[in-house]
């Protein structure tokens, strides 16, 4: 099973010019801890609700003046629509992520696959919970 099979379509980004704000308004509207950062239509990164508290609150950075470019993370975790959702999840459980972006071949983001997609949508009963299961352990970096 392919993954534009088994993906969400609607999904909202945030321009890199949009202040820190901006970000956490959508995100509440939403009821997402995370935005596709999107410049051009083209997906250059990521901010999270953590990414606004330790990267900008905590900074003393104003949420107000803040571009979303300041406290983003370049680049994001991706797949393709015509990838296969185990190697979807593979990836996912190498990562250990919860969700990848869905881009096309230019680039331009068309849509998310999340764990629950996997859930609920592929043959493999057992898939989405070794991924949770992977992504779930300690990475051992931790302090």
């Amino acid at each position: 099973m392919k993954i534009r099979e088994v993906m969400t379509r609607e999904v909202i980004g945030i321009s890199p010019e949009r202040t820190l704000k901006d970000a956490a308004e959508l995100m509440k509207a939403l009821n997402v801890g995370s935005l596709p950062v999107l410049e051009h239509g083209r997906l250059s990164g990521v901010v999270t609700d953590r990414d606004l508290v330790v990267r900008g609150l905590a900074e003393g950075l104003d949420p107000f003046q803040t571009p979303v470019r300041a406290v983003m993370s370049a680049g994001a975790f991706t797949c393709h629509l015509d990838d296969d959702v185990v190697q979807a999840a593979e990836q996912m459980r190498e990562l250990q992520v919860r969700r990848l972006l869905v881009v096309d071949g230019r680039g331009h983001l068309v849509g998310i696959v999340a764990l629950g997609d996997l859930a609920l949508d592929v043959e493999d009963e057992t898939l989405a919970g070794r991924t949770l299961e992977a992504i779930s352990e300690p990475t051992g970096n931790v302090q």
